[in-house]
């Protein structure tokens, strides 16, 4: 493992933070409270280990990564575990900006 490399490991990081932040601190639409919410994230990280597991499998790699640049810690399948925290990071951005939108709309027909 290789702890000097923030390359991708701290935008990644700090991506989830940033998220969970604007969620708590600013939108507060309260969707990880949702048990729907807790499901898509589920169906999504299914079909990123699927797709991710065949991109970056180490025997036959699609996509590389510079090993200086990332923890090291890969799972299932060689991918490397910033992948999932950039994608909770991104699909939760865009569900919380689909929900904020759906709210302001609800406030607008009232």
């Amino acid at each position: 493992m290789n702890l000097t490399g923030v390359g991708y490991t701290l935008p990644a990081v700090a991506a989830v933070v940033i998220v969970c932040l604007v969620e708590r601190m600013v939108l507060r639409t309260g969707l990880f409270r949702r048990p729907a919410y807790w499901l898509t994230m589920l169906i999504v990280l299914v079909f990123q280990i699927l797709v991710d597991g065949f991109l970056t499998k180490l025997d036959a790699p699609i996509v590389l990564y510079n090993p200086e640049h990332i923890l090291g810690l890969r799972f299932p399948w060689d991918i490397p575990v910033e992948d999932f925290l950039f994608g909770f990071a991104l699909v939760t951005a865009v569900l919380l900006g689909w929900e904020r939108t759906l709210q302001r709309q609800a406030k607008v027909r009232q």
